[in-house]
């Protein structure tokens, strides 16, 4: 038995965790845009994603400090994955 566990602390640390949900509105390779909305604990974002130019809009301000960088990540590693009207989740390290 180690230091840690004989005085009850755990190696993993538990992280605050709370799941956004996605929905993809509009997406155009052409304009190389995507506009959708995001839903975390009572928050609701309405996003615009200008893909070409690596620029994520995000509305209204409250809140959108705890979101654009999770949102940012997940929208650059699925952004061939996503089309509109498609829901997804994605998790934040964070209690909203």
């Amino acid at each position: 038995m180690t230091f840690l566990q004989e005085v009850g602390v755990s190696r993993r640390r538990n992280l605050p965790e709370t799941t956004a949900y996605v929905r993809i509105t509009q997406h155009s390779w052409t304009l190389g845009q995507m506009t959708g909305e995001v839903l975390a604990s009572q928050y609701t974002w309405h996003f615009h994603w200008r893909f070409r130019d690596k620029a994520l809009d995000i509305t209204p301000a409250l809140g959108r400090a705890l979101i654009k960088e999770p949102l940012s990540r997940f929208l650059e590693q699925k952004d061939y994955q996503l089309e509109p009207g498609g829901d997804y989740t994605f998790t934040v390290r964070a209690k909203f």
